[in-house]
């Protein structure tokens, strides 16, 4: 039996066509870099459409959630007797970016408001951050600059009524402010072996 076979060339690519080839690959490579690698693997964004597509939250590799502190934390408990209109501040002194716990309660409504006061800012000003009346709050709060950073409450009721606040956090000093005054208040500072601090009292 004879089988005719048929013989098939291919034809060799030209020069030109492996060079438009070859720059092109490279052209989709450096756009997949700046588009999804650089933005996804270390945060570099330079024509914002990793931001779009959410690449950039990628990039965090776990070191963003933890933020070092100099020195051990304190804790502090105080409690505040209140008259009716009656109001009281106190306040923690904290680092730029120094965090802290906090838990307050109060035994009937009061307006309390979260503030801070700068470092180096005219006499009066305040920056606030949280406002409510009720009888209760919670939360974490990290300074925003350096400065006193706390609390004022006033008792809008026409009876007495108590305030029991409870923090934790990397705070050098306490102060509370009433009726014009000043009064220092001294920290715990929290190790392993000490117990619950005892809860102050400042009746008013």
């Amino acid at each position: 039996m004879i089988t005719d076979q048929a013989a098939f060339t291919v034809p060799a690519a030209s020069g030109k066509k492996i060079v438009i080839a070859t720059v092109a690959a490279l052209l989709l490579a450096i756009v997949i870099l700046v588009t999804a690698v650089l933005p996804a693997e270390y945060g570099l964004d330079p024509l914002g459409i990793g931001g779009a597509l959410g690449l950039t939250a990628l990039a965090g590799d776990g070191s963003a959630a933890v933020a070092r502190q100099s020195g051990d934390y304190k804790v502090d408990s105080i409690e505040f007797v209140l008259g009716p209109y009656q109001s009281v501040e106190y306040k923690y002194r904290l680092a730029q970016d120094a965090t802290m716990l906090f838990s307050w309660q109060a035994t009937d409504r009061v307006v309390a408001e979260l503030h801070s006061e700068p470092d180096g800012a005219a006499p009066g000003y305040a920056e606030s951050f949280d406002r409510l009346e009720g009888t209760a709050g919670a939360g974490s709060f990290r300074a925003p600059f350096p400065g006193i950073h706390g609390w004022y409450w006033e008792n809008a009721a026409r009876k007495e009524l108590r305030i029991s606040l409870k923090t934790a956090g990397f705070y050098t000093a306490a102060t509370e402010f009433f009726d014009g005054d000043a009064i220092d208040h001294p920290l715990t500072e929290r190790s392993l072996s000490s117990g619950e601090p005892e809860l102050a009292t400042q009746p008013r």
